[in-house]
């Protein structure tokens, strides 16, 4: 019985791409350093799969920024911005495509699905030349052909590719993106022929689009696609591969009469209803790749459960075409369990990451095929019992009080125009308010000096004063560049759901569980193994701390509960927002300390509101009803004068919009910049906002530092949309990934457009 894993993480156990990443970019190292570590972590990854029985092994999965520039980069579709002037696209022109220049900005970034990991958006229009300009699946097929590993390429599907694209600036928005299928096959069928030639004998297409609610015209894009690239693929195994959801009965038809294709990869975690479509209806000498195996999350596998299922559809697919996969690719999940050294042993044994995940999938496909390791699976029920009986799972007062929750909506009495002049009185500010996201710039001493504390190499005294200092530096820069609402930069922070998590209970921690984010920005998702509660304080030292420095209002900065729990490893074994709403009574808890420390401005992010929206529609409006409530949940209690914000980035919000607006937030600061001012259009098509509103005005995942001028400009297109009343001026995000080299002059100009429209307006009048 063969075995497949649909993609594996990239950064390496101990992050060893990230740092080679940053040492290039900062021109520490060069070119051929970089390509040495990652040489090294390709060889180190595909040895690991064929040494533990992987038959069916991913190439071109690695990537230095994501596989969707990487399908960009290997169709040629550089905008024009880039100056690219042809051949093979190199280091400069890739980069600047992901990260912008000084001259030039970035492509867009958006959320992967409902994931946290981020692709640059392809920007398409008709007069795109498409040609041939990266031949990293041929180069890394060849490469582990040469180290005696044959291996399965990895592409982004065509139709795929095309949909998650956009149109490029100046191209109409109803420009059909499909129509431009005729033009990337040739593309396509090159790179299937330099593979052939190489020795390829599968191929996998990733067109995780397929579980979208796509029209007929859409699916009809995926038939004409195989299609037209059946005879290329003659000769080769081809897998189509999709991910994240179930299929429809319309996307699952289309999908299995696909021409040349031999095998059909599906997610069977999240897709639980997939399976009744392949009992019902599969073709006869296909090949089912069965992923059964969790790509998404750390829990250890029911192998009695997967095996179980396997058994059923072995009966449906027969005996030699049923593969043993994972859900989807492993990038989503932590690397290795054998790197946490600090994790006790009885929530260890509940865990698997990324290389437990592959010994999982094999040990499934020996039992199928009648090599059963009793030891294996005899462990694995023992740890999946303990679990389900585990004292420390469950906490009887925290259910009591979330079942409280059921029948009130909680809203805040008073309207959010009431409130925001009630805070007016009392916060004072001018119009076209500035401030910033939460975080600044953490430089290598203050991670230093949280390392250590941590190592208990430091006392506690010595942690505080240094976290002291590094506020006062923060709140005094803030007073010099002469923002209105300040920050107090969370230097006591690594990340801003870790750092929770690691103080409410029912959260576990990783020492090296990291995830990646997008290029070389890495996460430590909690683990959420059991009822959550607030034992203690949690922020309100460092607020009350920071808010003594300065009479200017001082935000204090808590992450929202529907965030911590998109962001985190979230235990399975109860609904999601069974989980969220504990959250959100822990976070209403810190929310209401805040203001008795006389906190008047508290910050709830919500940056990850619209990642967990279910990809399917018919499932949107029970998710956002109990996300949004988790939200109001949290700041319900509050007097009309604390004035409540939320932080959202990086995602499509436009359809969400009247969620957004039932938050009842009093105001909310959103990326925008980025995304060409996407978001700017749901208020020229008519939508109305009340509550205080502050677009992003400036990418801050780029280096690049826009100048006065261009933030002004960006400022007048908003208020050509929004009252000034309620018009914020911020950035996108917060700044911990920048240094402070490009965050002052940033923010100098930030502020400098804000004084010079509010001049302006004032001499309108």
């Amino acid at each position: 019985m063969a075995s497949h894993i649909v993609g594996y993480p990239r950064m390496g156990p101990k992050r060893e791409l990230k740092f080679a990443l940053e040492s290039f970019w900062d021109k520490k190292s060069s070119a051929e350093d970089l390509k040495k570590v990652a040489a090294d972590l390709r060889s180190s990854i595909w040895k690991q799969m064929s040494g533990a029985g992987i038959k069916y092994i991913p190439s071109n999965t690695f990537s230095y920024y994501d596989q969707v520039l990487d399908t960009t980069s290997m169709l040629g579709a550089v905008p024009p911005r880039y100056n690219w002037t042809g051949g093979e696209i190199g280091y400069d022109t890739y980069f600047s495509m992901a990260r912008g220049n000084a001259s030039v900005p970035a492509m867009e970034m958006t959320k992967w699905f409902d994931t946290n990991y981020h692709f640059i958006v392809p920007e398409l229009g008709p007069d795109v030349k498409f040609s041939y300009a990266s031949h990293k699946a041929v180069d890394e097929f060849k490469e582990a052909k040469a180290l005696g590993v044959d291996t399965v390429p990895v592409l982004i599907g065509p139709v795929s590719y095309l949909l998650l694209s956009k149109p490029a600036k100046g191209v109409e928005k109803t420009f059909s993106l499909l129509s431009l299928l005729p033009k990337i096959i040739p593309i396509y069928k090159e790179v299937i022929s330099e593979l052939k030639a190489a020795g390829a004998s599968w191929i996998q297409f990733d067109e995780p689009t397929l579980v979208l609610d796509l029209d007929s015209q859409q699916l009809q894009a995926f038939t004409a696609a195989y299609a037209d690239l059946e005879s290329t693929l003659s000769g080769l195994n081809v897998l189509i591969e999709t991910y994240f959801a179930d299929l429809t009965p319309e996307a699952y038809k289309t999908l299995i009469g696909l021409k040349g294709v031999t095998a059909y990869g599906l997610d069977l975690v999240r897709g639980t209803q997939t399976t009744d479509l392949v009992k019902k209806d599969f073709p006869k000498g296909k090949y089912l790749f069965a992923g059964v195996v969790d790509g998404r999350n750390i829990w250890a596998n029911d192998l009695a459960s997967s095996l179980s299922t396997l058994q059923a559809l072995e009966a449906v697919v027969g005996k030699d075409k049923l593969v043993v996969s994972t859900s989807c690719s492993l990038l989503h999940t932590a690397v290795d369990l054998v790197n946490e050294t600090k994790l006790d042993d009885e929530i260890k044994s509940w865990l698997a990451f990324a290389a437990q995940k592959v010994v999982e999938v094999n040990a499934l496909a020996k039992a199928l095929a009648g090599q059963k390791d009793e030891a294996f699976f005899s462990s694995n029920a023992a740890a999946q019992a303990s679990r389900k009986s585990s004292p420390r799972v469950t906490n009887a007062a925290v259910q009591k009080a979330a079942d409280a929750l059921k029948g009130s909506d909680h809203r805040r009495a008073t309207n959010v125009s009431a409130r925001l002049d009630a805070q007016q009185k009392k916060l004072n500010l001018p119009i076209l308010p500035t401030t910033t996201i939460g975080s600044f710039p953490q430089t290598v001493e203050l991670r230093r000096v949280r390392r250590e504390f941590k190592a208990n190499k430091i006392s506690e005294d010595d942690y505080v004063k240094a976290i002291k200092e590094e506020i006062k530096k923060v709140v005094n820069l803030q007073e010099e560049l002469d923002i209105d609402v300040l920050v107090h930069g969370e230097p006591e922070r690594n990340d801003m759901v870790e750092y929770f998590g690691e103080q409410l209970s029912g959260f576990a921690f990783t020492v090296n569980g990291w995830v990646q984010s997008y290029g070389s920005r890495c996460v430590k998702p909690p683990i959420i193994y059991g009822d959550v509660s607030r034992p203690k304080a949690m922020t309100v030292f460092w607020s009350s701390t920071a808010q003594s420095m300065t009479k200017r209002p001082m935000k204090g900065m808590l992450t929202g509960p529907v965030t911590i729990l998109n962001w985190s490893f979230v235990r399975n074994d109860q609904p999601r927002f069974e989980t969220c709403y504990q959250i959100a009574l822990a976070i209403k808890d810190e929310v209401e300390d805040l203001e008795k420390a006389g906190i008047n401005v508290i910050q709830i992010d919500e940056a990850a509101l619209r990642e967990g929206l279910p990809l399917r529609k018919s499932e949107h409006t029970f998710y956002l009803k109990w996300a949004v409530h988790s939200f109001r949940i949290t700041n319900c209690g509050v007097k009309d004068t604390t004035q409540i914000h939320t932080h959202m980035c990086y995602s499509n919000f436009n359809d969400i919009i009247h969620s957004i607006i039932d938050m009842d937030a009093d105001v909310i600061t959103i990326e925008n910049s980025r995304s060409d001012e996407k978001l700017l259009s749901v208020f020229r098509e008519g939508v109305k906002y009340g509550a205080g509103i502050g677009p992003g005005v400036y990418d801050i995942h780029s280096p690049r530092i826009p100048s006065t001028e261009e933030i002004a400009d960006r400022i007048n297109k908003m208020l050509a949309v929004l009252e000034t009343k309620i018009l914020w001026v911020n950035p996108d995000c917060g700044l911990k990934t920048r240094k402070y080299e490009e965050v002052k002059p940033a923010l100098n100009n930030m502020v400098a457009a804000a004084k010079q429209l509010r001049t302006k307006l004032a001499s309108a009048k």
